[in-house]
């Protein structure tokens, strides 16, 4: 029996167009085929007015857990411009998402991580389940932010706490950033897909050509140069792909075990349970 495969699944709702992050067994962890289909579907929805928002989710009660960690492992012996080729390729779906002219709803179930969470905050509303939780996870492996998360952390909460966020790796609860507007609407477990339909719906109601200009004032007026920061990352990215801390992490993560990463103590043998 084939496995599944890693997709971005399509559902036109009516009134909205739904794209489901779909790696089963992997929570969603994200892989090219993933990254050129929700590509596409941003497109569709680009070129249907009556579609009021694209509403993204994940399957089977979880966002995204971010990148393949066998994938990055295997990367991390290819030449530099192949990995900085690959990293460009979550970036041209984090500036798709940002340049769509619909209004892009996440729905996060579960929690999303990583590149999971860049996704997350590319959108132009986060809706959120009470039990979900979000973490920049990259330190954990030896790994930088990509995907522009350090410029929207950086820009929507206070510097410290996105300084944590991004040196610990350590999960935040859904409350604590609604409570400082990254979460735009907390919901009931197991709500957040309908809450997001219903935002969508309401979407679908008004102008779409103004939809998309509003879309394009506030990018501006908050971002700056965004692009920018997508280069510098996708720099120190591609760097630390190939570092001994990177193959450390990584190799440690995926036999399950405490990544030593030459800080002055050994936890090679001691095993962790996957976050």
């Amino acid at each position: 029996m084939t496995a599944p495969q890693a997709d971005a699944l399509t559902e036109d709702c009516g009134d909205h167009l739904r794209v489901t992050l779909s790696n089963p067994g992997r929570r969603n962890a994200l892989a090219p085929a993933m990254y050129a289909r929700l590509r596409e579907a941003l497109a569709q929805a680009a070129a249907q007015d009556r579609l009021g928002a694209v509403v993204l989710t994940g399957a089977d009660g979880y966002f995204c857990a971010g990148g393949d960690l066998n994938a990055l492992a295997t990367r991390a012996a290819t030449p530099r411009h192949e990995r900085r080729a690959r990293i460009e390729d979550l970036h041209d779906t984090i500036r798709a998402i940002r340049a769509c002219p619909r209004p892009v709803i996440a729905a996060v179930e579960g929690g999303a991580a990583g590149a999971g969470l860049s996704m997350a905050l590319a959108c132009d509303l986060l809706v959120a389940a009470e039990d979900a939780s979000f973490a920049a996870a990259y330190v954990r492996v030896g790994l930088v932010p990509d995907g522009g998360l350090t410029s929207s952390l950086a820009r929507r909460v206070p510097a410290g706490f996105a300084a944590r966020m991004c040196l610990t790796g350590d999960p935040v609860p859904a409350a604590t950033l609604a409570a400082m507007g990254v979460v735009t609407d907390l919901v009931a477990p197991g709500q957040a897909l309908a809450h997001a339909a219903a935002l969508a719906a309401r979407m679908a109601q008004g102008p779409a050509a103004a939809q998309g200009a509003i879309k394009q004032l506030l990018a501006a007026a908050r971002e700056g140069d965004f692009d920018s920061q997508l280069d510098r990352e996708a720099e120190a990215m591609a760097d630390a792909l190939a570092a001994p801390e990177a193959a450390a992490g990584l190799t440690a993560r995926l036999n399950r075990t405490t990544p030593d990463f030459g800080r002055g103590s050994s936890g090679a043998d001691k095993k962790e349970p996957r976050p």
